[in-house]
């Protein structure tokens, strides 16, 4: 059952899928860690991969950048696709003074001035909560790996760029955000109107306190830990 944008058949998809933004994150994730992967989408490159880990069928999709994007693609995933849970794995740049590059930070909620979710279902929120089961999925399995994670509110944008006369800083402050990115809330918008879960695990690329930043290959393919921690969560739900 093709869509405009995922050449995907009935079957093809596992239940759980873990979604970075960047395809070429999907395909480093495909080719490193699972087993037997096939290629499912390549249309306009949101790369599409499903293979075994640990002899477990998972998916591995590309959601692109922004709230538009991700929520074209995970609620196709949700709706057409039979999938269940879907684990965004993605950047963030991190609002506060102890959270470093290469940090683990698991999103407990997400605040946006976005309209996506008034716009899906009439919500008027600016803050919406994951999954709960698979939040809490995540976090006792980072425990029991070991990989040291942070958890709080992330800060899901719709502008990369702001003009020196925006007031974007008065929202960010007002509700403590601790770092920010530009998918989960839509993500968590559609895991919530179609009853399905959603969770988000990010990796921090960039400190908007301290001025440090990763580079794009290492955005690419060196947040290994976060994926570990995705995959190995895939196993228990």
């Amino acid at each position: 059952m093709p869509t405009p944008h995922n050449a995907a058949k009935e079957g093809d998809i596992a239940k759980t899928v873990l979604m970075p933004g960047d395809p070429l994150r999907a395909k480093f994730i495909a080719e490193n860690f699972l087993e037997n992967p096939v290629c499912f989408n390549t249309v306009r490159n949101m790369l599409g991969f499903t293979g075994t880990y640990k002899g477990k069928k998972v998916s591995v999709m590309a959601s692109g950048m922004g709230q538009p994007s991700i929520g074209i693609y995970s609620y196709e995933l949700y709706k057409f696709y039979g999938v269940e849970n879907i684990i965004r794995i993605g950047s963030a740049g991190s609002y506060k003074e102890d959270l470093n590059i290469f940090d683990v930070f698991v999103a407990d909620d997400a605040y946006s001035e976005s309209t996506f979710a008034k716009t899906l279902d009439g919500s008027t929120e600016s803050i919406l909560q994951p999954s709960k089961k698979l939040t809490d999925a995540i976090k006792e399995t980072a425990g029991k790996l070991g990989i040291k994670i942070y958890s709080g509110r992330v800060h899901s944008s719709d502008i990369f760029y702001h003009e020196e006369s925006s007031d974007y800083k008065s929202g960010i402050e007002s509700n403590d955000c601790d770092c920010v990115e530009m998918e989960s809330f839509a993500l968590f918008a559609n895991a919530r109107a179609l009853k399905k879960n959603a969770a988000c695990i990010l990796t921090i690329s960039d400190s908007l306190v301290k001025h440090e930043e990763t580079t794009a290959e290492q955005r690419q393919t060196a947040f290994t830990q976060m994926m570990q921690l995705a995959l190995e969560t895939a196993l228990v739900v």
